[in-house]
């Protein structure tokens, strides 16, 4: 049978970065072994569904350059692949495991199954749950007369679905990651199959989805590993052969931890994939970022793209343990692809950027000389408008940690360099000739160059940091750069 994976999201929120890796992960492993990536959408909780949540899952994989073989938005033959639309094939499969004596209609309320709980506490049982031992007492198919079960079903009176579970087995599967995994039932409590909605729960619905649907890997997250034996009980109890599993280690905060919401942003780290997008980030150095967060090739190599990726991806070179984001490796990666890409690549992003910010980036050979001039000191493609707002308008204000090198003596320095370059023939306005310039007048005060170039700096482009000042003041123009050194002199001075 060929490999068929699926990434399965609940579209209660968009795409955390620990759901994008996680669908990587499923990608690579599909495209190594050329089989089929599958997209499902687990929406049975209704309660927790969020408006554009699964449009946002969908733009987010394209975006990052995984393409669904199968989904909501490229159906084949095993659909629907969302869940809210397969209602009847859950109800036709939890009727089956109550024929076979594996599953059970249970009639509690809520009330009542809150007073047992209470009542074991009292008791002693620190966890109390609806198991083996508690059904015995509790309003259940095996428990009440079959006529009265009938009766409240006729009558339309609210139940759960729950799975009969074995009081002491133990459940053993091999994961992929973790080798062999073993669980008690006894620890296990009688989940609920179908809630009284007529929804079927993340369990059953699973389980029923990845047979019906020929899934032969799940590839999931850590935190789905306690579900794992409630998984293996049902596949036991339908008679059907589980797929492979494969559990994901967890991506940890810097700080120590899961990466959860709060803390990353707590550390400045994106959350969800939309911000990655917005924030301009190259899905490139993200999906190579992620590919190493939990796994390596062996070796020492680290930059990757996607068709590489996949000859290389491999279950058994991911790690147990979980691993670290860093988002300075992050911008590691980042740097590298902007490094990588072409100047005419990049142009009319950085143009349509610069444009939506306001700015007039006037003519195209203008523009690709700033790019020029900017293209080894950004880490992202925004930061090409940032970094180089200067040379579509003149600084309106002035950085203030560059401010405090602004020293009581820099505007007799800027005013001697504005002496030296205003002598400059328009055809001598050049870098090389704008340098000279400044090296007299550090020889003339006898100071650091810095002493001089720091409010030079300042005065023309309004930043402490920059491209290289005088290619950089060369492309502003004589007019446009004596002007701003006037302006700086009478609001610095």
């Amino acid at each position: 049978m060929s490999v068929r994976v699926r990434f399965a999201p609940s579209p209660t929120g968009f795409l955390h970065i620990g759901g994008l890796r996680t669908a990587l992960y499923n990608y690579l492993f599909a495209r190594h072994h050329g089989g089929t990536f599958v997209l499902r959408i687990e929406d049975t909780d209704q309660s927790r569904y969020v408006e554009d949540a699964e449009a946002d899952i969908i733009r987010s994989l394209e975006w990052a350059g995984m393409t669904i073989d199968e989904g909501p938005n490229a159906p084949g033959d095993v659909g629907p692949y969302r869940q809210s639309e397969r209602k009847a094939m859950y109800h036709e499969y939890a009727k089956q495991l109550i024929e076979s004596g594996n599953a059970y209609y249970a009639f509690d309320t809520t009330e009542e199954i809150d007073e047992m709980r209470e009542r074991l506490k009292a008791s002693g049982n620190p966890s109390p749950k609806y198991d083996s031992i508690t059904r015995q007492s509790m309003k259940n198919s095996l428990t009440l007369p079959q006529d009265e079960v009938e009766r409240r079903l006729e009558a339309g009176e609210e139940y759960v679905v729950r799975l009969k579970v074995p009081r002491r087995e133990t459940v053993k599967f091999e994961d992929l990651i973790r080798g062999i995994v073993s669980f008690d039932t006894a620890g296990l409590d009688d989940q609920v199959l179908l809630k009284s909605d007529g929804m079927p729960t993340y369990h059953l619905a699973n389980v029923v989805d990845d047979h019906t649907m020929n899934i032969t890997h799940v590839i999931r997250g850590e935190e789905w590993l306690s579900s794992a034996p409630k998984h293996i009980l049902l596949y036991q109890a339908f008679g059907w052969e589980a797929p492979t599993m494969a559990h994901l280690p967890l991506i940890m905060s810097p700080s120590g931890g899961k990466l959860s919401k709060r803390k990353a942003e707590s550390e400045g780290i994106p959350v969800n994939t939309k911000d990655y997008i917005s924030g301009n980030y190259e899905p490139e150095a993200l999906i190579n970022f992620l590919a190493y967060l939990g796994w390596s090739p062996g070796d020492d190599s680290e930059i990757h793209d996607m068709k590489e990726l996949c000859e290389l991806f491999t279950l058994d070179r991911v790690s147990k343990g979980g691993a670290v984001f860093n988002h300075k490796k992050l911008m590691w990666y980042n740097e590298h692809y902007i490094r990588e890409a072409s100047i005419e690549d990049l142009q009319p992003r950085v143009k349509a950027l610069a444009e939506a910010a306001g700015y007039d980036t006037k003519d195209d050979a203008y523009l690709n000389t700033v790019l020029g001039l900017l293209h080894e000191r950004v880490s992202k493609v925004d930061e090409f408008v940032e970094m180089g707002s200067f040379f579509f308008e003149a600084p309106k204000e002035y950085d203030e940690k560059a401010l405090k090198k602004w020293k009581d003596d820099s505007p007799g320095m800027v005013k001697a360099y504005q002496e030296k370059v205003s002598a400059l023939a328009e055809e001598e306005f050049k870098a090389a000739n704008l340098k000279a310039a400044l090296e007299a007048v550090v020889a003339e005060q006898e100071v650091g160059f810095g002493k001089v170039m720091m409010p030079v700096r300042i005065a023309t482009t309004g930043q402490g940091f920059g491209p290289d000042l005088f290619p950089a003041l060369e492309l502003l123009g004589k007019d446009e750069v004596l002007a701003r050194i006037e302006t700086a002199l009478e609001r610095l001075a």
